[in-house]
């Protein structure tokens, strides 16, 4: 078993279920950004219902992300 599968905060000094949540708000608001490339390719194409489908995902990961913030932020103050 390596290092990076079994730490558990010792070597971050952060545990892994806050760690998660780091990583996961992260990926969320990454995912946000990304998404706006694609509604812009979808939209210089023509094609709206792909741009529609992006804009979709695009509030979703808006919404985990701030919903992660909102738990990271109760849980790291307290």
């Amino acid at each position: 078993m390596t290092t990076t599968s079994t730490e558990t905060g010792n070597i971050t000094g952060t545990k892994d279920k806050d760690y998660n949540l780091i990583w996961y708000t992260q990926a969320c608001l990454d995912n946000a950004l990304r998404l706006e490339t694609y509604i812009q390719d979808a939209e210089r194409d023509g094609d709206s219902e792909a741009a529609d489908l992006f804009r979709k995902a695009q509030a979703d990961s808006r919404k985990g992300a701030e919903q992660g913030k909102a738990l990271l932020r109760s849980r790291l103050s307290g």
